[in-house]
């Protein structure tokens, strides 16, 4: 692993004697992570810490606190001016830790080596609990994925029941929710003034937590939106099912309302979010001054295999308007599209250019979904208050601007730039919104975009993510036809024989999705067989806090439609739908006499 040798001022301290290093004597802000420390523009606890420090603020990092021993990590740094900031990382922890058949996985690609063990379950509960033990009067700020998608009540697959806001489970004092530098520079900002952390009720895109009987504070134009208590929710599933609605509904508005939900003696208050960022703003949080490595803590450990898949890459937005049912990115990352200018993007690629190990190929140049940089409303004041989960499904909104010319001139520019020979598109792409059939509005600028894509940026594999062939298994992912697929790999054929290339595609595809059968994968299975393709990259439904697919698993019914859905819910059936993916491999016989595949090694299998 290449890192700088001696710890300098560039890099934010992790002990003591680093502080000191940097003549601090006190500081202000302690961030406990669960993922190790890398210094980069892809890992959220460097992001807040960067920008943290931006605002003047003396910040450290105490990257996979040891929590099984006499707790020295917790106490190393002291106690900070204003307050403590928790994460698990980039990855909720038990999407890292478990499979979909909830058996233990035995690797973490955020710790050296990929070593499993260095984060417990829950690291967000577990350290805030901790921290709150040693340190009683210091707030405890929550952030990052885990905590922003247990906001509120949610489903835990890994318990099987339902739970309160993790803000109860924790004991925090503040949740970031979100994207969450908007957030943190208004806090600190208010608390470098003399502001009493106590008193900061109404910072958007927080949560908090209040005594029932406390009053509200009253905020010129919030609208407040009071939802099922936890504990009726947690007898009856169908209220449950109400305040999704009514959760999704506002989080895909731009101007949302505050949401009030009760649990026992105390209820939980969600602010409305920041609006989206400006360009300018989102490119300030990838100007800050960022290492591109990780701590040289970790000089000789191991490489960091989530470092070494990400550290050539180059993120271009943020957000996505897909809208997938099974899928968390809208609710974390918001539903607006937020890019990065092509002045940022630019002189990011140089900077990686530099790099002592770079050989000139950038993984990838992409964000959630591949295709989507500087898409936006025509008119951004329908918006505004517009609540739809997707832009795209049932049917391409009318007001989206999805035209892909802006997008094909950036990797035209990237790869102009010296020292680049070439620029590959690892992110997944929308196909739907390449063809007229789903995109009316679709045209010479997207079949020129498919073109520059396929001849130039694919690394031997175009990913795609089709997710399944059934209609109504699709309209419960809410997904395109897979028609649509199959007009690309026509499209994508043809590209191939015009220029001579050896590449294929590589489709996604998930089993056991609520609404999913037996019946439904074997008919999946011959689909996928009539067209040539061998199913590498496969997932076996997993069940995320407060996505709408889990709902539906958590329920058993479509929260908008009230009608039953299907679910596979016994491990052993969860098993048997993913082997039909797997038809050219040695048969085995399956549930009631169906012949299904035994899959062979499951490595390959992609996590979301």
């Amino acid at each position: 692993m290449k890192t700088h040798s001696i710890f300098n001022k560039q890099w934010l301290p992790t002990t003591n004697k680093e502080a000191e290093l940097l003549g601090w004597e006190e500081l202000d802000v302690i961030i406990f992570s669960g993922d190790a420390y890398v210094d980069h523009p892809s890992f959220g606890p460097a992001v807040i810490g960067r920008v943290i420090e931006a605002e003047g603020m003396r910040v450290a990092i105490v990257p996979q606190p040891n929590w099984k021993d006499d707790l020295r990590d917790f106490r190393k740094l002291g106690k900070p001016k204003y307050f403590f900031g928790v994460t698990a990382g980039n990855m909720d922890s038990m999407v890292n830790h478990y499979t979909a058949a909830r058996r233990l996985r035995s690797d973490d690609a955020y710790t050296p080596g990929g070593k499993a063990g260095f984060r417990p379950d829950y690291p967000t509960i577990v350290y805030t609990k901790i921290l709150k033990e040693m340190f009683p009067d210091v707030p405890v700020v929550i952030g990052g994925i885990e905590a922003s998608m247990r906001r509120l009540t949610h489903y835990d697959y890994w318990k099987d029941k339902l739970e309160p806001s993790i803000l109860l489970s924790s004991g925090a004092d503040m949740l970031i929710y979100g994207m969450g530098e908007q957030p943190i520079r208004e806090l600190v900002k208010l608390l470098a003034k003399g502001v009493p952390f106590s008193s900061l009720k109404t910072i958007p895109q927080t949560a908090i937590v209040l005594k029932k009987d406390d009053l509200l504070t009253v905020q010129k134009g919030w609208k407040d939106i009071t939802l099922h208590s936890f504990d009726l929710c947690v007898n009856d599933k169908n209220l449950f099912a109400e305040n999704f609605v009514k959760f999704e509904k506002e989080s895909n508005k731009i101007e949302s309302a505050r949401l009030n939900e009760e649990a026992g003696e105390y209820k939980i208050i969600i602010n409305p979010p920041f609006l989206p960022m400006t360009e300018p703003e989102a490119d300030s949080t990838f100007d800050l001054p960022y290492m591109y490595l990780p701590h040289p803590r970790y000089n000789k450990k191991e490489d960091i295999p989530a470092y070494e898949m990400i550290k050539f890459s180059v993120n271009i937005h943020r957000g996505c308007f897909g809208g997938c049912s099974f899928c968390a990115i809208a609710a974390h990352q918001g539903k607006q599209i937020i890019s990065r200018s092509e002045k940022s993007i630019l002189k990011e690629v140089k900077k990686i250019s530099g790099l002592s190990d770079f050989k000139g190929y950038l993984s990838d140049l992409g964000g959630p979904s591949a295709n989507m940089y500087r898409m936006k409303g025509k008119d951004m004041k329908l918006c505004q208050v517009c609540s739809r989960p997707s832009c795209i499904w049932p049917a391409v909104c009318k007001n989206l601007n999805a035209n892909h010319k802006q997008l094909t001139e950036l990797y035209k520019k990237v790869d102009s730039i010296e020292g680049i020979r070439k620029s590959f598109v690892g992110s997944g792409v929308r196909y739907d919104l390449l063809f007229p059939e789903w995109n009316k509005n679709a045209g010479r600028d997207e079949g020129e975009y498919l073109e520059e894509l396929v001849t130039k940026h694919v690394s031997g594999r175009l990913k795609v993510a089709p997710e399944h062939t059934s209609p109504a298994i699709l309209s419960h992912m809410r997904k395109a036809p897979f028609d649509l697929f199959k007009k690309l790999k026509r499209r994508f054929d043809g590209i191939k024989l015009k220029h001579d290339l050896k590449y294929e595609i590589i489709p996604y595809f998930i089993s056991s999705h609520p609404g999913c059968t037996d019946a439904d994968m074997k008919e999946l299975a011959a689909e996928v067989k009539s067209l040539g393709i061998k199913p590498e990259q496969v997932q076996d439904f997993t069940p995320t806090p407060m996505t709408l697919s889990t709902l539906m698993y958590y329920t058993g019914f479509d929260p908008y439609t009230g009608k039953k859905v299907f679910v596979a819910r016994n491990i052993e059936d969860k098993r048997r739908q993913k082997e039909f993916f797997f038809w050219y491999k040695s048969t085995v016989q399956g549930h009631n006499g169906a012949t299904v595949q035994r899959p062979g090694n499951r490595k390959g299998e992609k996590r979301r």
